[in-house]
């Protein structure tokens, strides 16, 4: 080993040397936007604050956020303590009281009772309910700053649910089942090449989001099997205000993108698109990864240009 550059040992620390008090502490420094990202890297959403100590009934939940991108409730519950069925029953009273779909537990260590129980919640609700179960730790290299390190202990098996509430509702088709798989094949792709883009669970459908920091617009990454086409869009829901002033500066913009892009208005439906296309054969899987390059390429493009363009318009 070079003794020039020696290494530190790194060290477990009790949580709470970090936090002395679950709800004043702990939960307070969760809710700060850093590090709801760090805990939504962990399970694979971009969380958004609502409030802190939200009512239900006579009880709070610790956390109520929203998913960016699609407006779910999600709620999360702490204890800086092992799990406990105190806490199980109050993170199920809490996705009730607010219709959560997103339920995030987390906590100090887990019983094997605990876990399992979880598992059980997961395995037993539809596609839009879902249950994490995950563990927090601090560590620390030498006098280093206490580090932060989520872990997930239980979670949704995404494709035995997508693919079993499928078939529950009559849905179930081929095309649905290539569709959930070529999705969470791209997240794999994209988590190798250590994107900074927030990938979504998977679902079969044709279309997969990412968040770009605005409710306003959002990626859309999609799949046209029937034209053999495959497309990286800005999407605007609901905001021709805004599309408008991004298309006064069309020619800055498709500058940035090193590209030209399709503007599409449609000025008789609610939505707008800017979106850029390349052609692919769906059906051949053995070609998807050329296809993940380039729609990884391209959102890290969108995701890069169009938010300085939106954050200007506000």
């Amino acid at each position: 080993m070079n003794t020039n550059n020696p290494l530190g040992k790194l060290k477990k620390v009790e949580l709470r040397e970090g936090w002395k008090h679950e709800a004043s502490n702990f939960t307070r420094w969760l809710a700060e936007e850093e590090n709801l990202l760090l805990l939504g890297d962990e399970i694979g959403f971009d969380i958004k604050l609502v409030q802190i100590e939200a009512a239900v009934g006579s009880f709070n939940v610790d956390i109520l956020a929203e998913e960016e991108n699609s407006g779910r409730k999600i709620i999360i519950e702490n204890q800086l303590e092992v799990t406990n069925h105190d806490h199980l029953g109050k993170i199920i009273t809490y996705a009730s009281g607010y219709d959560a779909k997103i339920i995030v537990w987390v906590v100090k260590d887990v019983r094997e009772e605990h876990r399992q129980a979880v598992d059980w919640l997961n395995e037993h609700t539809d596609e839009d309910t879902e249950f994490y179960l995950v563990k927090i730790e601090l560590w620390q290299i030498e006098n280093s700053p206490y580090a932060p390190k989520f872990e997930i202990i239980s979670k949704p098996n995404d494709w035995t649910k997508a693919v079993r509430s499928s078939a529950d509702t009559g849905e179930l088709t081929d095309t649905k089942v290539k569709q959930l798989d070529f999705w969470t094949q791209f997240k794999e792709y994209a988590k190798k090449r250590q994107t900074k883009l927030h990938m979504q669970k998977s679902y079969p459908q044709h279309w997969t989001n990412i968040s770009i920091g605005s409710s306003d617009a959002h990626i859309a990454l999609t799949i046209n099997s029937r034209e053999s086409s495959f497309g990286v869009e800005l999407y605007i829901p609901d905001n021709k205000e805004l599309y408008q002033k991004l298309f006064g500066s069309k020619e800055k913009i498709e500058t940035d993108l090193e590209e030209k892009a399709e503007w599409m208005e449609l000025p008789t439906k609610k939505a707008s698109r800017v979106r850029i296309l390349t052609t692919g054969n769906f059906d051949d899987a053995s070609k998807w990864e050329d296809v993940f390059e380039w729609l990884l390429n391209e959102a890290e493009k969108f995701h890069k240009v169009f938010p300085k363009y939106i954050k200007l318009e506000k």
